[in-house]
């Protein structure tokens, strides 16, 4: 089965398509511009919501949920934010549908049940919320209020790929509420660590962290915090963004609170969000012409056994092994699947678990026992080796936390040979072109410059790094003074 995958230097576009439909991720739909998570795909995102969810309690977050239909009225609230969603909304109308008189086998809209606001379905909600804060909060006490959401939310993309950009996706947002401009900034940077802290520790994917240009800000934010990843291909990936959004919110609708003092001042906000896009870019940075590579932090099966067997005299007897080295890694809070299904042979098997990318794979057959060993097989570098069944579980363990750590290092090391300064236009553009990657370079600071340079490359500033250093220098397209380097990337 591994073998039908495209690689990914005869078409990087496709592997990544391959991987996510045969890999049992998702699948297309009859929706155009949504997919199917099939069960492996939600797996893995139902492991990388239970730690971000432990991850926003841990920080004081409340979980809840607000309704998929934002009146237009309230949409409009806030300009900037309606502004940059309007051309990706999808609207209702009506509410009903009745028989076609002229053909009785059709439905047609009922132009009688017209609403008569139009509902948008949320492309994000901050307006929705804001809306229900202002009932929520009047006083200083009911300060600072940390709310969070598990979702679905419907951008109307034209151009879509599974995970990566999909018309309807799942994601988390937060939405909190401050007395003060520092708590608020404060709130914002934190979370933004919470976003580097998992993906690093979780998908072994290192990023930058940064804070994105006014042209490249969420629409209605004061300033846009980011994680930046860069992928196999030398594309970056905005991975997560954390967003201080001022008083814009609380002004357009209306939220006060009163202080200490019995004044009246409007709140400070912050919001922050990750999708099912983090699929889309743990497949791209870690997986290779084989399949996919699962870090096991987050892995849907974290080790898979195999019996290895000819007659079905030796199979109770593997079984029976097999099921003893299952419940002795389970007591370890390992994820284990023992595949005694019979309908398919052990070579494909191991190619299938390959494709999926299980980080452990164990082989275990009738001669084995007697030997007293176990065959493993680590999926990030494929080496095998015999190993004792005594003490096997906790040899496992200390394997799957090695191969978190190397394919950490190897993305880390991919990234880091591939940011690189650009001290003039030409070089800039031949370094875009034949290497790709991060380039560091010296901007103006002008918004002009930078979607010149968008229009010229396709390559947009990904962020102005949180720990830049100041220089002087000048700007690689206008020649005119800058104090820091920016980076720039193509990106997804």
């Amino acid at each position: 089965m591994a073998k039908e995958l495209t690689t990914r230097a005869a078409d990087y576009s496709q592997w990544y398509n391959d991987l996510v439909i045969k890999g049992g991720l998702a699948d297309h739909s009859a929706v155009r511009g949504c997919m199917v998570i099939k069960p492996y795909g939600y797996a893995l995102w139902e492991n990388m919501q239970k730690e971000l969810d432990r991850m926003f309690k841990e920080t004081g977050h409340e979980n809840a949920y607000f309704p998929l239909f934002v009146p237009k009225s309230l949409f409009e609230a806030e300009e900037k934010n309606a502004e940059g969603f309007a051309k990706e909304c999808a609207i209702v109308t009506h509410y009903r549908l009745k028989t076609d008189p002229d053909n009785k086998s059709k439905l047609i809209v009922d132009p009688e049940a017209k609403l008569e606001e139009e509902l948008i379905i949320r492309p994000t909600s901050e307006a929705i919320i804001w809306n229900t804060y202002k009932g929520w909060i009047q006083s200083y006490r009911d300060l600072p209020l940390l709310i969070n959401q598990w979702a679905n939310v419907v951008r109307w993309e034209m151009r879509t790929r599974l995970f990566l950009r999909t018309a309807e996706f799942l994601w988390q947002e937060g939405h909190t509420a401050h007395a003060t401009k520092e708590e608020a900034v404060e709130e914002t940077k934190k979370m933004l660590d919470v976003y580097a802290t998992f993906v690093e520790e979780f998908m072994a994917v290192p990023v930058i962290k940064g804070v994105k240009t006014a042209n490249e800000r969420f629409a209605g934010a004061e300033d846009t915090y980011c994680i930046e990843a860069l992928m196999q291909d030398g594309k970056a990936l905005q991975a997560g963004t954390s967003h201080f959004l001022g008083q814009n919110f609380a002004k357009a609708f209306d939220v006060k609170f009163s202080d200490k003092n019995n004044t009246l001042d409007y709140v400070w906000a912050t919001s922050w969000g990750v999708s099912t896009r983090l699929i889309g870019a743990l497949i791209m940075a870690h997986s290779d012409d084989q399949g996919l590579i699962m870090p096991p932090k987050i892995a849907p099966v974290q080790v898979v056994i195999v019996p290895v067997y000819k007659g079905e005299e030796s199979k109770p007897v593997i079984d029976a092994k097999a099921n003893e080295i299952v419940k002795q890694l389970k007591a370890l809070g390992v994820s284990v699947k023992y595949d005694n299904n019979d309908n398919s042979r052990p070579g494909w098997k191991f190619a299938e678990y390959e494709l999926k990318g299980i980080p452990v794979r164990v082989a275990l057959g009738l001669r084995d026992i007697e030997n007293n060993v176990v065959e493993v097989a680590r999926r990030d570098t494929k080496e095998k080796n015999s190993i004792s069944i005594d003490g096997l579980a906790p040899v496992i363990v200390q394997l799957l936390d090695d191969i978190q750590q190397n394919i950490y290092n190897r993305a880390l090391a991919f990234r880091n040979d591939r940011i690189t300064e650009a001290n003039s236009w030409d070089e800039f553009v031949q370094l875009l072109d034949e290497k790709g990657g991060f380039i560091s370079a010296h901007w103006d600071g002008t918004g002009e410059t930078e979607e010149t340079i968008k229009e010229k490359t396709k390559a947009t500033i990904r962020c102005i790094p949180l720990n830049n250093k100041h220089e002087d220098g000048v700007c690689i397209l206008s020649g005119k003074p800058s104090t820091q380097r920016v980076l720039f990337a193509r990106a997804y």
